[in-house]
């Protein structure tokens, strides 16, 4: 289905205490989209959810509103949309629409589904997003002039059916944390709960907690901490070029498998160097964790070896996997199959577990593979922390404090990202 017109086609004013927006989940192409109201009149639009992008980018090509504008060059909108850096001025000789203005703010919106770039008019419109308690779905409120980047067809490429661009929550100044959180005055902060059913959606937070899942469970209280550190480099391709990330990443130094450490690990590719390379991303792009091919190895030979000491049959590979094991005679645990727990050593001391649930993948011939990819020998990113990995954790990004809040999965709490009361 395409883009309908919202059922709340007016908003309210006033100050909300936090936002929140559904995360739903393609089951076809795995891709995580969230949906918000935009244009005057307020339409729905879905939109592939980009942790680390930079902003929403949407087709402007069949963008239609009254109340869109097109952001002038050397304007601090234009300053911040660019990072100050890669700001450019378009001009246009057709008609004036949505891809087509005079001495307008030019960026370059980024598709990772296609590891593409291209150029797009920077554009301000009304956004419209929903109000909570943190308990409950209440009236949604208005974003006016919200800061976004048009461009063509291009954005829609890879995508799942019926979405129109990309939504970016990444750390950059016109990201949605960013712009939502100067709107209405919320500490920079947002949770993600990403459920791993593609008929229950998950849910984004933006503001201060409580956030409460059914039966009654606070989500926001408990959380181990660790930094989240900033990449000098930015790796969303060549447009990008001397910006310094606005992606999520974290300092991993190790792992343990069934609480044995894993040997054989390069330090260094643990670590970002000066040129943006190594280190550890979180990503709802990729859809299971890759890592680089050492590493990679190293952990799946603990886990294979980990796993057929307590009994388990290996079975041949079913792609993307290469490490499979029947399913028959694994029990079942409120935390998923009960195999090794892989553990992500963090800094000072803290622990990120990864239990069944998020560690293996049930596949259509009835094996249980290990939802871990090899990344290839030189990738840019030593380890991206893939969407499956984090299903049904909930995950705070404190960006005032430059800090990644975690629960390492809300399955012991005998509650999923799916039970928020929408």
């Amino acid at each position: 289905m395409g883009p309908s017109k919202s059922r709340h086609a007016e908003t309210v004013s006033f100050r909300p205490k936090a936002l929140v927006a559904p995360i739903g989940k393609d089951p076809s192409t795995l891709q995580y989209y969230i949906t918000l109201a935009l244009k005057t009149p307020l339409r729905s639009e879905r939109l592939v959810f980009s942790l680390g992008g930079s902003f929403l980018g949407i087709d402007s090509d069949t963008y239609v509103s009254s109340t869109y504008r097109h952001v002038q060059c050397r304007t601090s909108q234009c300053v911040a949309a660019s990072s100050g850096v890669c700001c450019s001025c378009g001009t246009c000789s057709g008609p004036r629409s949505p891809s087509c203005g005079n001495n307008t703010c030019v960026v370059g919106p980024y598709n990772p589904f296609i590891s593409t770039s291209t150029s797009g008019d920077v554009l301000e419109d009304v956004l419209a997003i929903h109000s909570t308690d943190g308990k409950t779905r209440g009236p949604p409120v208005s974003v006016p002039h919200f800061v976004f980047s048009g461009a063509g067809a291009f954005l829609t490429k890879g995508l799942t059916a019926s979405a129109r661009g990309v939504a970016g929550l990444g750390r950059g100044k016109v990201g949605l944390p960013a712009q939502l959180s100067a709107k209405f005055r919320f500490r920079r902060k947002f949770a993600v709960c990403l459920s791993g059913s593609s008929t229950s959606p998950g849910v984004v937070f933006f503001g201060p907690g409580p956030y409460v899942l059914q039966p009654d469970k606070d989500v926001s209280q408990g959380l181990t901490y660790t930094p989240l550190l900033l990449n000098p480099v930015s790796t969303s391709g060549a447009f990008f070029q001397g910006q310094k990330s606005d992606e999520y990443f974290i300092e991993v130094k190790g792992f343990n498998i069934g609480e044995k450490p894993v040997v054989g690990l390069i330090s260094t590719l643990l670590k970002i160097d000066s040129e943006g390379d190594g280190g550890t991303k979180i990503s709802t792009v990729d859809p299971y964790t890759m890592l680089e091919t050492s590493i990679y190895k190293a952990v799946t030979s603990a886990f294979v070896q980990q796993a057929i000491g307590i009994g388990m049959e290996r079975v041949s590979g079913v792609k993307p996997f290469e490490v499979c094991f029947s399913a028959k005679g694994v029990p079942s645990t409120r935390l998923g199959p009960a195999v090794p727990t892989i553990e992500l050593l963090l800094d000072n001391g803290k622990v990120w577990g990864v239990f069944g649930a998020n560690s293996m993948v049930f596949t259509s011939n009835g094996a249980l593979c290990l939802g871990l990819v090899d990344g290839g020998v030189s990738p840019r990113t030593s380890i991206f922390i893939g969407a499956h990995q984090i299903e049904d954790d909930r995950l705070e990004f404190d960006l005032a404090y430059s800090r990644l809040g975690f629960w390492s999965s809300l399955l012991a709490l005998q509650t999923t990202c799916a039970n928020f009361k929408f």
